[in-house]
């Protein structure tokens, strides 16, 4: 073999074993493309946080659900879909859009694929926020919210599922009077209020007696914020207190995010949980009736 040719075979080998040790070292494997007609979208950024979209088929996480209605029906989703609070479908910050997943409640183990199409929820610690319907099937309407587990769904065979659990008719929408609890009066002085009195039932009005006697579940309701960055920082401030959640609301044609703790599970510990929010300033909080 002349010197020539041995140049050649050296080249080559060194550039066969450099490629082999690139790929085993630092191989760099791409999201999968996105389907026809599915969007992934672009990074965006909401209330100070970064959201980054992608393809992820084995997408599997662990967090809080909690759901929307009829602020958003009919109205436009992050895709360009009109929401109905009555369908399968959900709304997520990452996934693609539309694309399924399998949430389960993990509190009663209850299961459910569900059409995602919108973006959200954007508040701490949430993963998912699902329809109307889908709080309604996986048991957690009333309760507003859940712990569950979010998995990806190969989308062939997902849309015959969808359809399938939303064979049974739709359920009535139940009207809920909300009774806020009237005259509370704290019975310690400012220098005692870690005795944490209980509601006086003689102070409160009729409305809220009968809730009492129902077993209707029981809030404390912190505020109302018009901006729901604000919103988001105030359940961050009192995570600690109890369960605390966020629902948009219409007032006087003004769209407001009413942030709320519970339910607690005795006037005791609501009227608790109401004196450690009046110390931190949040000065209109009061307890409510569902």
């Amino acid at each position: 073999m002349t010197a020539f040719f041995k140049s050649i075979t050296v080249a080559v080998l060194c550039i066969a074993i450099n490629a082999c040790g690139s790929n085993s070292g630092g191989l760099q494997i791409s999201a999968p493309p996105a389907p026809a007609g599915v969007k992934v979208g672009k990074p965006y950024k909401i209330a100070g946080k970064w959201y980054t979209p992608e393809m992820n088929p084995t997408y599997n996480q662990v967090g809080i659900a909690s759901w929307y209605g009829a602020d958003f029906h009919n109205k436009k989703t992050a895709n360009g879909e009109t929401y109905n609070m009555n369908a399968l479908s959900a709304a997520h910050t990452t996934l693609p859009m539309p694309s399924f997943v399998r949430v389960t409640n993990l509190e009663n183990n209850r299961s459910l694929i569900l059409r995602v199409n919108d973006r959200g929820p954007f508040v701490n610690n949430r993963l998912i926020d699902v329809s109307r319907r889908g709080a309604q099937l996986l048991g957690f309407e009333r309760r507003g919210t859940t712990r569950v587990r979010v998995e990806a769904v190969d989308g062939a065979n997902a849309p015959a599922q969808v359809a399938k659990s939303n064979t049974p008719p739709p359920i009535q929408r139940q009207a809920v009077e909300r009774v806020a609890v009237e005259s509370l009066e704290l019975l310690a002085p400012p220098t005692q209020l870690d005795q944490q009195p209980e509601i006086q039932i003689a102070n409160l009005s009729p409305q809220a007696k009968v809730a009492i006697s129902a077993n209707d579940d029981i809030y404390v309701q912190v505020g109302a914020y018009s901006s729901i960055g604000r919103a988001a920082n105030v359940i961050s401030a009192l995570q600690h207190l109890g369960d605390a959640g966020m629902e948009s609301v219409n007032i006087s044609d003004r769209k407001l995010y009413r942030v709320r703790l519970g339910n607690f599970n005795s006037s005791t510990s609501a009227n608790s949980a109401l004196v450690q929010i009046l110390k931190l300033g949040h000065n209109t909080a009061k307890v409510v009736f569902d």
